[in-house]
């Protein structure tokens, strides 16, 4: 559900039924034609994870072909917010925590993507991200429709 009470060309998207940003900050925001999407994870609304398997002992089995299909399905569902689909995204910022994911991940994006006509983008390796369970984030800017 987006946010009243914001100018024409800065509209936050804030999606109630999706997981909540941890911080102060809408899942999106629509500014000068661009729709900017913040970093978006694989956690859902009851704060789980998708790709997170709980095993005994507390060790985690973590998928990151599971994660990538959820983070870019997670973007997919701002952006049809907004009125945009993938199809809009021009750019695209991948962090990854660890880069031997690196062919799995793209073994995922290119089910989604074709370089003809899919964004750039950037990948970097990171220490850490928010939860020892995430191995991806990703954000967006896609034209606004």
């Amino acid at each position: 559900m987006s946010q009243e009470n914001e100018p024409s060309n800065r509209k936050a998207i804030i999606l109630s039924d999706k997981a909540r940003p941890l911080a102060n900050y809408p899942h999106a925001r629509v500014a000068g034609g661009l729709i900017f999407v913040s970093g978006i994870s694989s956690r859902r609304p009851d704060n789980t994870y998708e790709g997170v398997k709980e095993l005994p002992g507390g060790t985690l089995e973590l998928d990151i072909r599971a994660q990538t299909k959820a983070v870019i399905e997670n973007i997919e569902i701002i952006l049809k917010e907004a009125g945009a689909s993938l199809k809009n995204i021009v750019d695209l910022t991948v962090f990854l925590v660890n880069m031997d994911d690196y062919p799995a991940f793209n073994e995922v994006y290119n089910t989604y993507f074709e370089a003809q006509t899919g964004p750039a983008r950037t990948t970097v390796a990171v220490k850490q991200l928010p939860s020892p369970k995430l191995l991806i984030e990703i954000k967006a800017t896609a034209l606004a429709p």
